[in-house]
C-alpha cells in the first residue's frame, strides 16, 4: 500500500508598514534629563495614592465577600503608608510633596466605579471588584518598578528602599487578590 505524502504550502503574511507620522512635540517644561521624569513621575504616583486612599473605602463598601473586604483594609492601611513613604522622597530631594493628576489611575479608578455600577452587589461584584483593584495593583507595580530603576541610576538611595518596600506591598496585594479570586469567588460569581 502507497502512502500519499503531502506537503503543507505555507504562506507568510507580510507585515502591516508603520505609517509615518509626525513626532510629538514636547510641552513648555518637558523633562529634558532622567531626574526631570524621576520627578515628574514622583508627582505622578503621589496623586494616584492620594487618590487610592479614597477610593479604596468605596470599594471596601461594596465588597461584600470577608476574605476581599479584609484584603481592602489592609490595603488602605499600606496606601496611607506608601503616601508618607512618596512624601520621603520628596524630602530627600529637597522638594515638597507636589501631587499631578496620573491620567491612569483615573482612568482606572474610573473603571472600578463603572464596573461596580453595572453589577449587582455579591460574588460578581466582587470578582469585578478584584479585577479592578487588580489591574490598579499592575499599573503600580508598573510605576514601582520604573521608579525604582530611575532612583538606582540616579543614587537616590532613600527613594529606591521606599519604592522597594513599596513594590513588595504591590506584589503581595496582587498575589492576595489573585488567591481570593481563584479559592472560591470567581467560582460563587458563575
Amino acid at each position: 500500500m502507497a502512502t500519499k505524502t503531502t506537503t503543507k504550502k505555507t504562506t507568510t503574511k507580510k507585515a502591516t508598514p508603520v505609517k509615518k507620522s509626525a513626532k510629538t512635540p514636547a510641552k513648555k517644561g518637558a523633562a529634558k534629563e532622567l531626574k526631570d521624569l524621576f520627578e515628574d513621575s514622583l508627582k505622578d504616583i503621589y496623586w494616584a495614592e492620594k487618590a487610592l486612599v479614597k477610593a479604596l473605602p468605596k470599594m471596601h463598601k461594596n465588597a461584600t465577600d470577608k476574605k476581599l473586604k479584609t484584603a481592602i483594609e489592609n490595603h488602605l492601611m499600606e496606601t496611607e503608608i506608601h503616601v508618607k513613604r512618596l512624601e520621603e522622597c520628596f524630602k530627600s530631594l529637597k522638594k515638597r510633596p507636589q501631587a499631578k493628576k496620573c491620567d491612569a489611575m483615573q482612568g482606572l479608578l474610573d473603571e472600578g466605579k463603572s464596573i461596580m455600577e453595572e453589577t449587582e452587589a455579591g460574588s460578581v461584584r466582587d470578582a469585578g471588584i478584584i479585577a479592578a483593584a487588580q489591574k490598579v495593583e499592575h499599573y503600580e507595580i508598573a510605576t514601582y518598578g520604573t521608579l525604582a530603576a530611575y532612583a538606582k541610576v540616579l543614587k537616590e538611595n532613600v527613594c529606591l528602599k521606599n519604592f522597594l518596600a513599596t513594590l513588595g506591598e504591590e506584589k503581595k496585594c496582587d498575589a492576595l487578590l489573585s488567591k481570593v479570586a481563584d479559592t472560591r469567588l470567581n467560582t460563587k460569581a458563575v
